[in-house]
């Protein structure tokens, strides 16, 4: 239907390298919205912006109140970058009303259609939220780890952010790192299909409630971790911390309404309670 959306069916991986092994996949799908497509994919019948539908897109899952193309250009001209052409994100969808984002990737383009940064958007399930700015310049991209997700991992951590840009396959990988070792290796690989009500219709019933399995497969990976004797670290202050090179928006409570899903264990891509 729309030549910048488009739907990736594929799979999330975690590998935990330390102090126990921990592998989990899950078939998931994630969606690639065009922010100046929406208006185009609201017409479809299973797909709403901003309105109720089998599967929809709500700006207020995301940013911070602002309109979802401020925001962005806020984000950027905190880590001095202009103004975005083109703006893509890479969610999860709701799926009837219901969602919850561990990670949401914003690919952002320049006037002239290059990649100019990625902003690594991520919420854990105390209902906060904390984003990393990365300018494009490499497909490598690295920032200290400034935000409390999980409870099985300690705060002294690097991301190694690593992805593709949208194309006919798409991969999104972190490899995070303690002290210059790998800890946790966590990726999702996924197969373009088209952002059509058909291909909608056939995921709800191939991946059926897939966002409530994620909140699933959250406490049931916490539970596998638990059993294999794995500590749990709790943070009381959850303020970012300095990051060296990525720029990082405020974090904490969500300027909107708390969301429903917030008491959880971990924030998890399917079960992201190892990272």
């Amino acid at each position: 239907m729309s030549s910048g959306s488009s739907i990736y069916v594929g799979h999330v991986v975690h590998q935990r390298h330390r102090p126990k092994k921990h592998h989990l996949r899950y078939r998931v799908f994630s969606v690639l919205i065009d922010l100046d497509e929406l208006p185009l994919l609201n017409r479809l019948r299973w797909f709403g912006h901003n309105r109720p539908a089998l599967f929809s897109f709500r700006d207020s899952d995301h940013g911070d109140g602002l309109a979802l193309r401020d925001w962005v250009t806020a984000q950027l001209a905190a880590e001095n970058l202009p103004a975005p052409g083109r703006i893509r994100l890479l969610c999860y969808p709701r799926i009837l009303g219901y969602v919850f984002n561990p990670l949401t990737v914003w690919y952002c383009d320049d006037a002239a259609g290059n990649p100019l940064a990625t902003i690594y958007e991520v919420h854990n399930t105390f209902g906060e939220r904390h984003t990393y700015v990365l300018p494009s310049a490499a497909p490598e991209q690295q920032a200290n780890k400034a935000f409390y997700v999980s409870p099985f991992i300690d705060m002294d951590c690097r991301y190694e952010f690593k992805l593709s840009q949208p194309d006919e396959r798409i991969r999104v990988a972190i490899n995070e790192t303690q002290a210059g070792e790998p800890l946790l290796y966590a990726a999702f690989t996924g197969k373009q299909q088209p952002f059509t009500d058909a291909t909608l219709l056939k995921l709800f019933f191939t991946h059926p409630l897939m966002t409530l399995k994620v909140t699933a497969g959250i406490h049931w990976e916490a539970l596998r971790l638990i059993a294999k004797g794995i500590r749990i670290r709790w943070y009381t202050d959850r303020k970012p911390r300095a990051s060296g090179e990525a720029h990082h928006s405020k974090s904490g409570p969500l300027s909107r309404a708390p969301r429903k899903n917030t008491s959880l264990i971990s924030r998890s891509g399917a079960a992201s309670t190892s990272d």
